[in-house]
């Protein structure tokens, strides 16, 4: 007499979309067949990273210095002496105290393996 089996445990997958607004019905009712289920109102989606992170408008170009120089695992001293740009004025950039300008764009997109126009 075989003995009771257990029956393997269900696993759930979230799924995110992006398509036109007037496909949205179409392609719930096509998932909804399928047995997938809606779990969140159209209120509780999150915005974007911008609605997010309010503190960094406006800084972005700042924010993506510091991103690329850490990505590239160099101290500002570091890049300051690759770039022959002031440490201190590295520190304004990346608080968005100063701007970054063209020439210094290009310059710290050269050391930093990135597009010049991120900077700007």
């Amino acid at each position: 007499m075989p003995g009771l089996m257990k029956k393997p445990p269900i696993k759930n997958v979230e799924l995110c979309f992006t398509g036109p607004a007037k496909k949205k019905a179409d392609a719930i009712s096509a998932l909804t067949k399928l047995g997938f289920t809606p779990t969140r109102q159209e209120s509780d989606k999150a915005g974007t990273w911008r609605d997010s992170f309010q503190e960094l408008l406006g800084r972005e170009a700042g924010v993506f210095l510091a991103g690329a120089r850490h990505r590239e695992g160099m101290t500002q001293r570091e890049l300051a002496d690759k770039t022959g740009i002031a440490q201190r004025h590295i520190s304004e950039m990346e608080t968005g105290k100063r701007s970054i300008g063209k020439k210094n764009a290009r310059i710290l997109a050269k050391v930093l393996n990135a597009d010049y126009r991120a900077f700007l």
